[in-house]
């Protein structure tokens, strides 16, 4: 099964992403763009998992002592790409979330999983191969983004499937904060 680790959010916070989502939709020319109910901040990507290999997880899930903190955003970006850019919120630098993160990606690495071995950039992804209107000007949308305030409280253990060629992401384990 293809799973990853990630801070999912309450239902009011995927409603303000969603009017920036919206936005920044309707200034492009094409792009796929996320549906609210996959609006997440993904820690870790895991991939195509035994399921045997479960119980580590949420073994290496259940070590983490954090306490419950709060994001804030800072700015839309992209990942340049060919066939149109990646879009993403970026995440205002936290001490608690890269830790949280680093920590996790090393007992994930200990214990056997091959994990991509590249720095973490923590983004919440708004559309896929986008191309934006020349008129679109990304200032749109700060008003929206600095009231965006995120509290975490929880980290969730995801599993991403197509069911009916429809992109389902499933709860498999929820790890809270303290």
């Amino acid at each position: 099964m293809r799973l990853f680790i990630s801070l999912n959010f309450k239902d009011e916070v995927k409603d303000q992403i969603n009017e920036i989502i919206n936005r920044v939709k309707s200034n492009s020319i094409q792009g796929k763009f996320v549906n609210e109910e996959h609006i997440h901040l993904t820690l870790e990507f895991l991939g195509e998992i035994e399921k045997n290999r479960l119980s580590l997880i949420k073994q290496i899930m259940d070590e983490l002592e954090f306490r419950a903190f709060t994001l804030s955003l800072s700015k839309v970006g992209y990942f340049k790409r060919p066939e149109g850019n990646i879009y993403w919120l970026g995440v205002e630098n936290n001490d608690t979330l890269f830790s949280m993160q680093k920590q996790l990606h090393q007992s994930l690495v200990d214990k056997g999983f091959e994990l991509e071995d590249r720095e973490y950039k923590p983004h919440i992804t708004l559309g896929r191969k986008v191309r934006l209107k020349e008129s679109f000007n990304s200032n749109e949308v700060s008003d929206i983004l600095k009231k965006i305030k995120i509290d975490i409280d929880k980290v969730d253990l995801m599993k991403s499937e197509f069911i009916n060629g429809k992109l389902i992401h499933s709860l498999i384990y929820s790890k809270p904060l303290l």
